[in-house]
């Protein structure tokens, strides 16, 4: 199994030369044969072990199980402990993803290691290992967990994304057993003399996982002698048939999609249902989400949608996607002159960019700001006020060019000019003016 492991990892090139690999160790029977491994194959390691505190007693004893092997081997631990039950509370998350949310974000902290350890609480055995780098993150999911984890997304509805499952590496994690069946990690550890600790949660099928490992998983058994080894046939095809997917599908999107800064937009005729959806899915939005985006293409324009970074608007020939915080990502920077006017002055009417004030009319000094609700000013040319929002929607602004547009005011804050579109009329040129106060867009 040791040859096995080392050429797994060569082949799908898991860890380089001179990686420093981070394990994450429960104790459990997977996880400590995948640290015997790596450190039998000579790689820089370190353990990393999560003690969530929900079963008590069982908790603390793996913990102290994990401390014994590390300091008998003389491998660096790093231990957290977790509020578990109070996270639930605070988050409203099953206890499966309550621990999954606090395991992945400390382990960011760990292989980040931009920060001092310490300050997230780590155990670093006093050895000065805070701000230490790592390269990867070694995980025991192994060829039956990539089974179960096949079915959980099946029952979920997932899509071929979703079904090809686990993949040996995923940016800095790596997961080394995953050729390897339950029955042969247990088997190597029992020949070897590799200890353990039990879950006692594992054989409780209140959990999907668990339901399909003891209840689903023996059917198939019974059905077909190598069903698992099918099944992952299957989902090696699905796997392989996804790239292909994602660089056809990339294609296709860079073929209909307008990318201008942070604004991404695509024309409405382009879209049938899963094409939005892979469109959109980067950007944090759900399948029930593009559903009802998908529904309203052929409604009045305007209907606004949210992830949790990205606004998503319908307008009346394109879906439009920019960050919520846009306003605070797209600026103007403006430079200002001062000039006598002279007969030779012409004013300049044809560059949106250029404003050319009278000085003796400002109030000084100038501020930019994003349009305002209630917004009102004198459009260059008329008598009378008009609502900002109004002036936008005679130029058929969208929700983007709305929220992106930028408001120059006076001291007290009147609008002078709505920079790259009209001055406010107060402030224009005409023969009585001394001094040209020139603002242009960089």
């Amino acid at each position: 199994m040791l040859e096995q492991f080392r050429e797994y990892i060569e082949s799908n090139h898991l860890i380089a030369k001179g990686d420093r690999v981070l394990i994450a160790l429960s104790g459990g029977v997977d996880s400590m044969v995948l640290a015997e491994l790596l450190r039998r194959c000579g790689y820089n390691i370190a353990f990393a072990h999560c003690n969530f505190r929900l079963r008590g007693a069982e908790s603390d004893g793996d913990e102290q199980f994990v401390r014994e092997y590390a300091q008998r081997v003389g491998v660096k631990l790093f231990v957290k402990q977790f509020d578990t039950h109070q996270y639930v509370a605070d988050n409203k998350v099953s206890v499966e993803m309550a621990a999954r949310e606090l395991r992945y974000a400390w382990f960011n902290d760990l292989i980040n290691a931009n920060q001092s350890l310490n300050s997230s609480g780590a155990s670093n055995n006093g050895d000065g290992w805070q701000n230490l780098r790592f390269d990867k993150l070694a995980l025991a999911h192994h060829a039956d967990d990539q089974i179960e984890t096949f079915f959980i997304n099946l029952l979920r509805g997932s899509g071929i994304k979703g079904l090809k499952a686990m993949q040996p590496c995923n940016g800095m994690y790596i997961r080394p057993l995953l050729w390897a069946s339950r029955e042969q990690i247990k088997k190597f550890a029992i020949e070897n003399g590799i200890q353990w600790r039990e879950d006692s949660t594992n054989q409780d099928t209140i959990f999907l996982r668990n339901k399909i490992r003891h209840n689903l998983m023996p059917v198939y058994d019974g059905i077909k002698s190598d069903a698992r080894e099918k099944i992952l046939q299957s989902v090696e095809c699905l796997a392989s048939e996804n790239q292909l997917y994602r660089e056809l599908l990339k294609d296709k999107i860079s073929a209909i999609e307008t990318v201008d800064g942070v604004l991404h937009s695509v024309e409405k005729r382009h879209f049938g249902l899963q094409l939005l959806f892979e469109w959109i899915r980067d950007f944090g939005f759900s399948y029930s989400q593009c559903e009802s985006i998908y529904a309203s293409l052929d409604g009045e324009p305007g209907r606004e949608f949210y992830s949790n970074e990205y606004q998503l608007v319908v307008e009346k020939e394109t879906v439009e996607l920019f960050p919520i915080d846009i306003e605070k990502l797209v600026g103007k920077e403006l430079s200002f002159s001062e000039f006598e006017i002279s007969p030779s002055f012409k004013l300049q009417t044809s560059n949106p960019d250029v404003a050319q004030l009278d000085f003796d009319k400002l109030k000084l000094p100038l501020k930019m700001r994003s349009w305002q609700q209630g917004d009102r000013f004198r459009p260059l040319g008329m008598r009378g006020s008009k609502l900002v929002s109004d002036f936008f929607n005679d130029l058929n602004f969208t929700a983007y060019r709305k929220k992106t547009a930028q408001i120059l005011t006076d001291a007290d804050d009147n609008i002078v000019w709505i920079v790259g579109y009209r001055i406010d009329d107060r402030y224009k040129i005409t023969e009585k003016t001394k001094t040209i106060y020139q603002i242009e867009v960089k």
